[in-house]
């Protein structure tokens, strides 16, 4: 008799078909439980593209849906109500005025978060063509900020956002009307688009097929070469910061040799130690 516990089943003639082969499948930036939309999943060798696509920092859209008078313990329409509030006196232009108070205060962390001299040509070339990233850790930040839909007491927010979480997003919903002095809440977040990959590509869980993801795969080929640029981009931004900190630092020393200079000069030639050059 055959001892089949030590034996493989491959081993045998009776099994036909290809061998069982185990793929590692990561998963990009999560979505939680109360979020929709494009989530990024990396196959095999593709897991060393999520990781790019972490370190370049790009930059996701999401629709967030809000709904005014009301605020709750988690910032959902769903959670314990915990204040109600009038909402007559919200406005479009008024709700536009506060998103582009928020967005001004975004743009300059940012800035400060990318750690760039902008006083240098090449920063200045990548402020210009939007490849201003944080330098390293940084808290949510957002580039893009503006109003679709108005109808209150419902209105839909269309972000743009780096480092962000979806409990931030909730949040943003809540602040936004505690600034028009009344209360919000988040009845919806959906990401339209992480980096280079958009909502109109995702496969829906009826093409979660072997055919539908190896054409997907193929598809997204280009877009992976693009996510390694965009690693690029951010180490060039890190050196030009690491230029910028260099140049500064000589300046510094070449303005204290000028200062220690001048004061030299002026105590020895007070001491009567030099009359002339």
């Amino acid at each position: 008799m055959h001892n089949y516990k030590s034996m493989k089943l491959m081993n045998f003639s009776e099994v036909t078909g290809p061998q069982f082969h185990k793929v590692h499948v990561g998963v990009g930036h999560r979505l939680d439980a109360f979020s929709s939309g494009v989530l990024v999943l990396g196959i095999g060798k593709g897991n060393g593209v999520l990781e790019h696509l972490c370190k370049s920092h790009v930059t996701r859209d999401y629709m967030l849906e809000g709904e005014f008078g009301k605020a709750t313990d988690n910032f959902t329409h769903t959670g314990r109500v915990i204040e109600k509030t009038t909402y007559d006196h919200v406005t479009l232009d008024k709700l536009e005025r506060v998103l582009a108070m928020i967005q001004g205060a975004n743009q300059k962390a940012l800035i400060m978060y990318s750690q760039v001299d902008l006083h240098t040509q090449e920063a200045y070339e990548l402020a210009v063509r939007g490849l201003l990233y944080p330098h390293g850790k940084s808290p949510p930040i957002l580039t893009g900020l503006r109003c679709i839909h108005f109808n209150p007491p419902h209105f839909t927010l269309e972000v743009q956002c780096v480092n962000e979480t979806q409990k931030y997003l909730r949040k943003l919903i809540h602040e936004v009307g505690l600034e028009l002095r009344t209360s919000a809440v988040c009845s919806g977040v959906r990401r339209t688009r992480d980096g280079p990959f958009k909502v109109e590509n995702a496969l829906t869980r009826q093409h979660w097929t072997a055919g539908s993801i190896i054409q997907a795969i193929a598809h997204f080929s280009k877009a992976t070469r693009k996510i390694r640029k965009l690693e690029m981009y951010k180490q060039t931004a890190g050196q030009l910061n690491s230029n910028a900190q260099v140049q500064e630092q000589t300046r510094m020393c070449e303005n204290l040799v000028k200062t220690y200079s001048k004061r030299l000069t002026s105590v020895i030639a007070t001491k009567g130690y030099i009359t002339k050059y």
